[in-house]
C-alpha cells in the first residue's frame, strides 16, 4: 500500500474508534501514533514530538492557571454575585448567568467554568423554585459560546492559532476570536430567552450537587445545639497576655467552654503562654461569651462563618471507620491531633448528643476538626476516618475571594497582557503564569499536577503524528483536491458550508479537539488549493468545533449537566439545533466578512 493509503486507513480507524467510544480517547491517540510509527509513515522522533510541542505545553499551563483562579475563590465570588443580583427575574437570571459563564469560560475553559458554576446554579434554581433543567443547558451552551471570546477559551483556539501561523495566514490576536464569539454569545442569550421555555425539557433530576453554602450553620446546629461558637482575638491590652495557655484551657463553667488557642490561620498554638494576636475559640451561651470577652478585654473576630470557616481556616467532619486505630483512644474538645495542625472542636457518639468531656472513641463516632485549609486537605485523607465533605469543596462554596485571589488575578492579568501583545511566545507566557501561581502559593504543586486534564493533553500530543503524516504524505492535498473538485472554487461560501457540516457532525460524536486536529490540516490544504485565505477556513472550523451541542457525549461539559438536570440523551438536539443554526450563520456568513476569503 502507498503511504497515502496507509494514512487514510489509520485516519478512518481513528475516527471509527472515537465514534465507537469503547476505548479511552487517550489510548486511541497513542495507538494512532504507534501505528503510524510501526508502518513507517513517521519516524521515532515524529512519533513523540507532540509531547514536547509548544501547543501541549500551552494547554497544560492554562489548566494550572484555571485551577488557581478557581482555587483562589474567584469563581465562588462570581457565583455569589450571580445569586445576589439575579433576583427573581427570569430575564436577569438567564442573561447574567450566561454572561458570567461565558466570561469565566474565556479564561478557565468550558469544562472548568461549567464545573465551577454548576453547583451554584442548581442551588439557585432550587431557591427560586425553578427546575435545574431550565438553567443548565443554557449554562453549558453559554460556555461553548464563551470559548470563542479569547484565545484561552479552548484548546481548539490554540490549535487554530498554531495552524494559522504555520500556514502563512498570519497570527490571530488574543481578543480577535471575540469578533465571532461575542455575536455567538449575544445570539445564544437571545435564542435562550425566546425558545428555551418551549424547547427545554421540564425534567426532575435524580440527584444534584450538594449545597455547602450554609455548611457552617449546619455543623453548628448538629454539634453545638443552642450553644454558640465564637473566635475571640487577644489584643495587646488584654489581661490574658502572658497567661499560661493551659490555665486558660482549664477555665470553664457550665455555660462556657474554652476549646482552643489558635493562630490567626487556625493553626493550634504551640507556645506555653498567650500573646497578642492569638485567638481563643470558645463555646457556650452568647451572654457568657460576651461576659468573658469583656472581663478579659478581648474582642470577637469579624468575618468568621460561625467561628468555623474563614479564608484562612476551615472545618472537616470525619466518621471513625470500623477497625480504625483510633477506636478506644481518648478524645476531648480542644485536643490537638497527632499532626499538631488540627484541633478537635467536637466529638459525638453515634446517636448521642455531642460530648464536652474526655471520652473514648468508638467506631462510627463523628469528629469535627478545625485547621488551615492546607492542613485539612493533608490530614483528613486517612484510612482511620471517613471524610464526610471534602474541605476543598467546602472552601470553594463558602469562601469567596480567598487569600490567593489578589495574586491570582494579578498573574492572570499579566498573562493576558503577554498573550495579547505577543511580547513573548504564548507557551512561555502561560508557563510563567503557571509557575507564578505555585510560587505565590495560590495552589500547591500537587494541586497543579491534579489540575491537568491528561486525557486532553495525551489526545493532542498523540494525534500530532497523524497531523504530520496527513501533511507529509500528501493525504491532505489529495482530500483537498477531491473536495475542491466536488464543490468547485467559484464559491468560497460552499466550501465553508462543507467544512461546517463535516466539523459539526464529527463534533457531536467525538471530541471537538480531536475533530479540529483532523479537519484543520484538510482546511489548510483546501485553502491552498482553492486560493482562498486560510484564516477564513480556520475560523470557520473554529466556530464549527464549538458547536458541540446536540449530544451529551459531545463535550464533558454537556455530560456534567445531564444528571443534575435529569436530561435524557435526546433532550439536547431540540434546543441544540436552534443554537447550531446560529453557529452556521456566523461560521458561513459572518466569518467571510471579518476575514475575507
Amino acid at each position: 500500500m502507498s503511504d497515502i493509503t496507509i494514512t487514510l486507513v489509520v485516519l478512518v480507524l481513528a475516527v471509527a474508534a472515537f465514534v465507537w467510544n469503547r476505548i479511552p480517547v487517550s489510548i486511541v491517540a497513542l495507538g494512532v501514533a504507534l501505528l503510524l510509527y510501526g508502518t513507517g509513515i513517521v519516524s521515532l522522533d515524529e512519533t513523540f514530538a507532540g509531547f514536547g510541542s509548544g501547543t501541549v505545553v500551552l494547554i497544560a499551563a492554562l489548566f494550572v492557571v484555571a485551577e488557581a483562579i478557581d482555587n483562589a475563590g474567584v469563581t465562588t465570588w462570581l457565583g455569589t454575585l450571580l445569586i445576589r443580583y439575579s433576583g427573581t427575574s427570569r430575564f436577569r437570571l438567564m442573561s447574567l448567568m450566561m454572561a458570567l459563564t461565558a466570561v469565566l469560560t474565556a479564561f478557565i475553559s468550558v469544562n472548568g467554568a461549567v464545573a465551577a458554576l454548576l453547583p451554584m446554579v442548581v442551588v439557585l434554581a432550587v431557591r427560586l423554585g425553578r427546575r435545574p433543567a431550565q438553567l443548565l443547558m443554557p449554562l453549558a451552551f453559554a460556555a461553548h459560546a464563551g470559548s470563542l471570546l479569547v484565545l484561552t477559551g479552548s484548546p481548539v483556539n490554540i490549535l487554530i492559532l498554531e495552524a494559522a501561523m504555520s500556514s502563512g495566514g498570519g497570527g490571530i490576536g488574543f481578543f480577535e476570536f471575540g469578533l465571532v464569539g461575542l455575536p455567538l454569545l449575544l445570539g445564544t442569550i437571545a435564542l435562550t430567552m425566546w425558545l428555551a421555555p418551549t424547547l427545554l425539557p421540564n425534567r426532575t433530576p435524580l440527584s444534584a450537587p450538594k449545597d455547602l453554602g450554609s455548611h457552617g450553620q449546619t455543623l453548628m446546629r448538629d454539634y453545638m445545639g443552642d450553644d454558640g461558637l465564637r473566635r475571640l482575638g487577644i489584643t495587646a491590652g488584654s489581661t490574658l497576655v502572658g497567661r499560661s495557655v493551659q490555665d486558660l484551657l482549664d477555665v470553664g463553667t457550665a455555660r462556657l467552654h474554652l476549646i482552643s488557642v489558635q493562630g490567626p490561620d487556625g493553626r493550634p498554638s504551640n507556645r506555653p503562654d498567650l500573646s497578642a494576636g492569638d485567638q481563643v475559640v470558645v463555646r457556650g451561651e452568647q451572654e457568657s461569651i460576651n461576659e468573658f470577652a469583656d472581663r478579659h478585654g478581648i474582642t470577637e473576630i469579624p468575618g468568621a462563618n460561625c467561628g468555623l470557616i474563614s479564608s484562612d481556616y476551615g472545618v472537616a467532619e470525619v466518621v471513625v471507620a470500623p477497625r480504625s486505630n483510633l477506636v478506644g483512644t481518648d478524645v476531648y474538645p480542644g485536643m490537638v491531633t497527632e499532626s499538631g495542625t488540627l484541633v478537635i472542636l467536637a466529638h459525638q457518639h453515634a446517636g448521642e448528643a455531642e460530648s464536652t468531656i474526655r471520652t473514648k472513641i468508638a467506631a462510627g463516632d463523628r469528629l469535627l476538626l478545625q485547621g488551615t485549609w492546607r492542613a485539612l486537605d493533608q490530614h483528613t485523607i486517612d484510612h482511620n476516618v471517613l471524610l464526610v465533605d471534602s474541605p476543598d469543596a467546602i472552601r470553594r462554596q463558602t469562601v469567596p475571594l480567598g487569600p490567593g485571589a489578589r495574586p491570582a488575578l494579578v498573574v492572570l492579568g499579566l498573562m493576558v497582557v503577554l498573550l495579547a501583545t505577543n511580547i513573548i511566545p504564548a507557551p512561555v507566557a502561560a508557563l510563567l503564569a503557571a509557575i507564578a501561581m505555585v510560587l505565590l502559593r495560590v495552589i500547591t504543586s500537587q494541586q497543579a499536577q491534579r489540575s491537568m486534564s491528561w486525557q486532553t493533553l495525551i489526545l493532542v500530543a498523540g494525534m500530532i503524528p497523524l497531523s504530520t503524516a496527513i501533511t507529509s504524505t500528501g493525504t491532505a492535498t489529495m482530500i483537498a483536491d477531491a473536495m475542491v473538485a466536488v464543490v468547485g472554487t467559484s464559491s468560497p461560501v460552499l466550501l465553508l458550508a462543507g467544512f461546517f457540516v463535516i466539523t459539526a457532525v464529527l463534533g457531536q460524536l467525538i471530541s471537538n479537539t480531536a475533530t479540529a486536529l483532523i479537519i484543520i490540516l484538510i482546511g489548510i490544504a483546501v485553502a491552498a488549493e482553492s486560493g482562498i485565505n486560510p484564516l477564513t477556513v480556520l475560523m470557520c472550523i473554529s466556530v464549527a468545533s464549538a458547536a458541540a451541542l446536540l449530544t451529551p457525549v459531545a463535550t464533558p461539559a454537556n455530560m456534567m449537566i445531564m444528571e443534575p438536570a435529569g436530561y435524557r440523551f435526546g433532550d439536547y438536539w431540540k434546543f441544540g439545533l436552534a443554537i447550531m443554526a446560529l453557529y452556521a450563520v456566523v461560521s458561513i456568513g459572518l466569518v467571510p466578512l471579518i476575514w475575507p476569503p
